[in-house]
């Protein structure tokens, strides 16, 4: 660094500067201060603050190599994001499905000027209903923005159009979707109702649109805009309007994409760092393509569990992060206590891939804990034998006994008469299909016991605790071996807000050392790691 050509000189004042690896380490925690990169006569590089700068050297002046500006975890991410959904802080506690991610924990994120989005995926229409009545009573639909996860139901397309059509009645400032392999109709229609222009020639989104992906070509259909044959088809049934129809063809479908990495629940299971730049660089092909006059923002989620991953989404380019399992250990999570406990022994390899109950007939899996858990193999057993046979009487009588003993408690029957009687309630064409093809009447008495492993770890049902069903990814090991020994290793302590705050101030520290040693700083390793503690 010595033989660099200086930016300039920099005297002290009355703080000396940082030379040594501990002073160093020290001073990367002050990022919300400028500092300083010097060097002596002898070559060694170091940090200092305060002081002052001139262009000709002085009496015991230092040579400076340049000087970082205050950093400030509100700054990290795209400002337009904050600026378009009225927070401060570019991140989001995630819609953990099952109402697990709860309304408490939503609230909590909007009064801290931070989203969250509530978990609406697997619930009743009824209990959305009354989720999003409360949100909007407490919270309201012109302060602070939060959200609704609106998921792809394959199985069950009337619900996700009603609740896409409740969002958009009760002024639901963000609808978050995920699980879609496409458009439907009602992510379009969610798009598209309230388009207007203001007096500018502005186009005006009355709620943001996210979309979590984890393919380009899954990425590219909600960067460009809605099709026009869905538009014709939603203005004919009276859903939209042609003036709505006419904006349509101007923006994205969302404009907020979230690039879904190794997470828990729905996961392709790709590194962030392969799959964040190509979905960068095709967001810059379709909006030049497209010629969009707003931004199309990325964002980063899965294995977002620690100060370190956040930092290097920051590093990425993510406009924002989204965290999931991390956030079923808050204290706000509708996860049982026994759930949480089980979350806190794991580790980064405590995670199995497992059918969804949602897609179970499309062969599609989700990342579960394995630890403390059997539900992982057990439900891949189910999803082996439902491949195999065509019909639940076509089960032999020893895989059949062995079903019922270890995973039903109870005859293939008694389990099918219950399921009856749920889809009796919730979707009478759901039966119907089911008692004119056996296979899928086998895969709804199937979807039982997957169903209902996710609800007995959210009840603690403590006779069911081998098959609670956690959804989880290596990020919650990560975030434990993080924590181990701070303050939010104490179960008491994990508040999500305490959580995110730690989060993203350790990821502004990280991101100030990192800035320092490419600066030719000597950051020293311990530097790029950050204890949690009480944050305000």
């Amino acid at each position: 660094m010595s033989h660099h050509r200086s930016a300039g000189f920099w005297t002290q004042d009355s703080e000396t500067p940082a030379f040594s690896a501990a002073a160093i380490a020290q001073s990367v925690e002050r990022f919300r201060e400028p500092a300083h990169v010097v060097s002596r006569e002898d070559g060694a590089v170091g940090v200092a603050f305060g002081g002052a700068v001139s262009s000709q050297p002085g009496a015991q002046s230092l040579a400076l190599h340049g000087t970082l500006p205050p950093l400030y975890p509100e700054w990290l991410g795209d400002r337009s994001f904050n600026e378009a959904h009225r927070v401060r802080f570019a991140y989001i506690a995630g819609e953990m499905a099952n109402g697990i991610a709860t309304t408490a924990m939503v609230k909590a994120m909007a009064r801290a000027e931070m989203l969250g989005f509530f978990g609406a995926a697997g619930l009743s229409f009824e209990r959305v209903s009354r989720a999003v009545d409360e949100l909007v009573s407490e919270l309201g639909t012109d302060g602070p923005s939060w959200g609704v996860n609106l998921i792809h139901s394959p199985n069950e397309s009337a619900l996700e159009e009603r609740v896409a059509a409740l969002l958009i009645e009760r002024g639901v400032p963000i609808v978050s979707c995920s699980a879609f392999m496409g458009l439907t109709p009602a992510i379009v229609h969610a798009a598209v109702a309230g388009l207007r222009v203001d007096s500018a020639g502005r186009i005006v989104r009355p709620r943001g649109v996210f979309a979590k992906i984890s393919r380009p070509e899954t990425a590219a259909r909600f960067m460009a805009p809605a099709p026009e044959d869905m538009l014709r088809a939603l203005v004919q049934r009276g859903l939209i309007t042609e003036h709505e129809a006419t904006l349509a063809s101007r923006v994205a479908v969302a404009e907020d994409v979230t690039v879904e990495s190794d997470s828990g629940g729905h996961t392709d299971n790709r590194p962030l760092v392969a799959l964040f730049p190509a979905i960068l660089a095709l967001r810059d092909e379709l909006a030049s393509k497209h010629g969009y006059a707003r931004p199309i923002r990325v964002g980063a989620a899965g294995g977002l569990g620690t100060p370190a991953s956040l930092a290097a989404a920051w590093a990425l380019g993510a406009a924002y992060v989204v965290t999931g399992s991390v956030n079923q250990a808050a204290n706000e999570s509708g996860l049982s206590p026994q759930g949480r406990a089980l979350l806190a022994k794991a580790d980064v390899a405590d995670v199995i891939m497992a059918p969804a109950a949602d897609m179970f007939e499309l062969g599609v899996h989700v990342q579960v804990l394995k630890r403390g858990t059997m539900f992982g193999p057990r439900a891949q057993k189910l999803y082996e034998v439902y491949r195999e046979y065509d019909s639940l009487a076509g089960i032999p009588s020893d895989v059949r006994s062995k079903l019922e003993r270890e995973m039903f408690r109870s005859s293939l029957d008694e389990i099918w008469a219950q399921t009856r009687a749920f889809w009796e309630r919730r979707d009478r064409e759901e039966l119907a299909r089911a008692e004119r093809d056996p296979k899928h009447q086998m895969a709804l008495t199937f979807r039982w016991y997957l169903g209902m492993a996710s609800r007995w770890a959210i009840d603690g049902e403590p006779s069911r605790v081998m098959d609670y069903q956690v959804w989880c990814g290596p990020a919650m090991g990560a975030f434990n071996r993080w924590t181990a020994g701070t303050f939010l290793a104490e179960q008491d302590n994990r508040g999500v807000v305490q959580i995110a705050r730690n989060l993203l101030e350790g990821s502004a520290a990280i991101t100030r050392a990192q800035q320092l040693r490419a600066y030719g700083a000597p950051v020293p390793s311990e530097a790029f790691s950050f204890a949690a503690r009480p944050l305000e």
